[in-house]
């Protein structure tokens, strides 16, 4: 959408959702839909690697946008993308393709006002920092999960989404597939009878580790990859984007499994028992886990639970996906599979009258679509900040063994002041917060 001499794009979008009674997505047009260069959603990537880069190929084969800049703290990847870029949009546009522009620091990227959104992949400990930036430089924001790197991050997030009007989807996409819709519209209306648990199954938090120096790597700005995280020598393990190691298992840079699949699985959780924008009330760690052949003990906690006010209880562990079991049956759902005991509630469809959650057009098509309308997408930024929150407790549960319970309202754990250290982490300079 290009900017005129009088107008901007952010209030170009804003007239348009004032004036215009609804907008239908792209994708509802028809996958041949094109739109004019003029009209499409500026866009631009901070981080592409796996993730980044996976977003950027779909991106591309979108023609309600145009990406117009890469910034990437690796010069390799940041490259490798432009090349990308050009690759698909010379051959689209030969002759008219105006070039994509690279950057080492996401400041640069975002002081342009030809931008309109930008897409956010980097690891956790930077997400705060750079979308809270990028939600004052007036841009709207995809940012991938979790959310943050810890709960007081997360809710500063939401205050600078709200305070700029930033539409901001974060990165939990099942909430835009059906299966898991359809899954927690069952529970949402009693066909499993009353809720009574839920297990999710997840893997477990992220390490102190630590790592003997290397040299660093030709074309990484490593001060700038570490950022807002303490300093530590480089060593390739602690960048590394692998699933079974690398940063995803530092606790300097994430919360691990927990956080990673948690941001998935438990926002499902939340979703299906209705409690976004809430969230436990007690958290208790798992007691030691017995040796492998012995026989646990039934009075030993061995997997770490979480009450909630309505006498729901949730578990980490034992389930393929999320299972949600009530009083009359259960429903289970993870990625491409749902399945319900007994067989009968899943042939079951959800009527006018039900409850009906809200049904995306896919989670990068809704973003979209909500960028132009002014509406808030499926996981606005405010759901991804709960979501994240029952990662964070059950980490925290985790690293200091004790039973923690939580004020929601308050976003306060209660009567336990070492755990509450855990709400924040010390962010290097000159890395600091600015709603």
């Amino acid at each position: 959408m290009s900017r005129s001499h009088d107008t901007t794009r952010r209030q170009f979008l804003k007239a348009a959702a004032a004036t215009a009674p609804y907008f239908v997505a792209s994708s509802a047009l028809g996958r041949g839909l094109r739109f004019a260069p003029s009209e499409r959603i500026t866009v631009g990537f901070i981080g592409v690697g796996n993730m980044g880069g996976g977003h950027l190929g779909g991106f591309l084969g979108d023609q309600e946008v145009q990406v117009v800049a890469i910034c990437d703290v690796d010069a390799k990847k940041r490259e490798r993308a432009r090349g990308r870029v050009v690759e698909h949009y010379g051959a689209e546009s030969p002759g008219t393709f105006r070039g994509c522009e690279i950057y080492n620091e996401y400041e640069r990227l975002l002081e342009r006002d030809d931008i309109d959104a930008v897409l956010i992949a980097v690891p956790d400990h930077w997400h705060a920092t750079i979308a809270i930036a990028a939600c004052r430089a007036g841009k709207d924001v995809y940012c991938e999960k979790p959310l943050a790197l810890t709960i007081r991050e997360a809710r500063q997030m939401v205050r600078a989404a709200r305070r700029y009007n930033t539409v901001f989807q974060t990165g939990s996409q099942q909430r835009s597939a059906s299966n898991f819709r359809y899954a927690c519209e069952l529970v949402r209306n009693g066909r499993i009878g009353k809720l009574q648990t839920v297990n999710v199954g997840i893997g477990g938090p992220s390490r102190e580790a630590y790592h003997p120096a290397e040299p660093v790597r030709e074309g990484l700005d490593w001060d700038r990859w570490l950022g807002p995280a303490p300093m530590q020598p480089y060593n390739a393990k602690r960048c590394s984007g692998s699933y079974s190691g690398g940063w995803r298992h530092i606790r300097d840079y994430s919360g691990g499994m927990t956080t990673d699949w948690g941001a998935h699985h438990y926002d499902i959780a939340q979703w299906g028992m209705g409690m976004d924008g809430d969230g436990p009330v007690e958290i208790t760690p798992p007691n030691k886990m017995p040796a492998i052949g012995a026989t646990p003990d039934p009075g030993k906690q061995v997997s770490l639970t979480f009450e909630y006010a309505n006498g729901v209880t949730m578990t980490h562990g034992g389930a393929n996906g999320i299972l949600f079991t009530g009083t009359e049956g259960k429903v289970e759902v993870n990625r491409g599979t749902i399945k319900t005991w007994p067989d009968a509630i899943g042939q079951e469809p959800i009527y006018p009258d039900d409850i009906q959650l809200y049904k995306s057009p896919g989670h990068r098509q809704d973003w979209l679509t909500c960028i132009r309308s002014r509406r808030r997408p499926i996981c606005d930024v405010a759901i991804g900040a709960s979501s994240v929150t029952v990662c964070h407790l059950a980490n925290i549960a985790f690293w200091t063994g004790r039973t923690i319970r939580w004020d929601s309202s308050k976003q306060e754990i209660i009567g336990d002041a070492a755990a509450a250290n855990w709400l924040d982490r010390p962010k290097r300079a000159p890395w600091r917060l600015q709603a």
